[in-house]
């Protein structure tokens, strides 16, 4: 949903309708889990619990527009999942592994396009392979359609080290043999369409045909 849709829901949440803040919910829960599966992993549905009772609580406080909104929830979201990662570190006493980086290079803007078609699992656990930072950076960018600007509110970090990372991760996405194949089949499948629809476009789009030779216009 945009945030000129959760417009209205926000303003009825804000002055303490329900049906207000469930239609917030409806809308954003989605995104808060794939973000939140690939934060803090099994924990997601607990953690996206805690986020939205904190939202609740701290709704009255809020001042802004949607997409200040948007900003809040997941900068909400990432401290409490940082809160759960930190539990099970006492717990386990001991940390996540990062993922060694890889030097390949790729066009972004297919990555992305393959990832918003793919399926949930699928791409969530490939991004899950990036390290902490780009794989937030992604989430944020790609999963939860925010821009650089609110991206580097939720994560604390300047805009340019945001631009980075998300640049980064998506290079690395991109250069994945799996992302590669299904680049392909996008590809593909967008040219079978542009060939089979090529002959006939006039005639679908309601445009008048040529006259044949020899007869009156």
């Amino acid at each position: 949903m945009r945030d000129a849709e959760l417009a209205a829901p926000l303003r009825a949440a804000l002055d303490g309708d329900e049906a207000g803040f469930a239609a917030l919910w409806r809308a954003l829960q989605p995104a808060v889990l794939r973000y939140l599966h690939a934060v803090c992993g099994e924990a997601a549905e607990d953690v996206a619990s805690e986020t939205w009772l904190q939202v609740a609580r701290d709704l009255p406080k809020f001042t802004g527009d949607a997409t200040a909104f948007r900003v809040w929830l997941f900068r909400i979201a990432r401290h409490r999942g940082i809160d759960d990662g930190r539990r099970v570190w006492r717990r386990r006493e001991e940390s996540r592994d990062s993922i060694e980086a890889s030097d390949a290079r790729a066009v972004p803007d297919v990555t992305g396009e393959v990832l918003e078609h793919a399926g949930t699992e699928w791409a969530l656990g490939l991004i899950g392979e990036l390290p902490r930072d780009q794989a937030e950076a992604v989430l944020l960018r790609v999963v939860a359609g925010l821009d650089v600007a609110g991206t580097a509110a939720v994560l604390g970090k300047r805009p340019g080290a945001v631009r980075v990372a998300a640049m980064r991760g998506l290079r690395r996405l991109a250069a994945h043999p799996q992302v590669q194949s299904r680049r392909s089949e996008i590809v593909a499948s967008a040219a079978r369409f542009a060939s089979a629809g090529g002959s006939d476009a006039p005639r679908r789009c309601g445009a008048p045909t040529r006259p044949a030779e020899g007869h009156a216009t």
